[in-house]
């Protein structure tokens, strides 16, 4: 009956977790488009996600999918790791040496990592994360640790 087994399960994924933000969100204030509460951004959010995934699982009924590869445990093992190393190193060494590491670990969880592509996607994501949440909109948050003197 299921005809897209990788779309089935991607829209309840979706689901679950859009159904999850507008409960968790239910307990805050709403507030305005104007002048957004606590609630308003998480609700808008999983509103979206629990649209798209209703869409996924409707067309997991129609179109057939490719069926569902072999578990990716290298992947997620190294996604988890450089999320953990950067909340780990990002007080003590500062964000233009967590973010870093957080890219460059995670990078290597794909098939088709390069180094060179690697680290120019670090630099630059490093200077524009600097620019817009520590310059841009105030996050404190080390650019330089003080493990480095900063």
């Amino acid at each position: 009956m299921i005809r897209g087994s990788k779309d089935f399960w991607t829209g309840l994924i979706y689901i679950f977790i859009g159904v999850s933000a507008i409960l968790i969100a239910r307990d805050y204030g709403m507030g305005t488009g104007v002048k957004m509460g606590p609630a308003y951004f998480p609700t808008i959010l999983g509103g979206l996600l629990l649209v798209i995934g209703a869409i996924a699982v409707i067309r997991s009924f129609i179109v057939r999918g490719t069926p569902i590869s072999a578990f990716a445990f290298k992947g997620l093992i190294l996604v988890i790791v450089s999320t953990l190393v950067f909340g780990f190193v990002v007080r003590g060494a500062g964000l233009t040496v967590a973010l870093p590491l957080l890219i460059i670990i995670s990078a290597l969880a794909s098939e088709r990592f390069r180094w060179r592509s690697t680290l120019i996607m670090a630099v630059v994501l490093t200077i524009f994360c600097t620019v817009v949440f520590l310059k841009g909109l105030g996050i404190p948050l080390p650019i330089i640790g003080p493990w480095f003197g900063g």
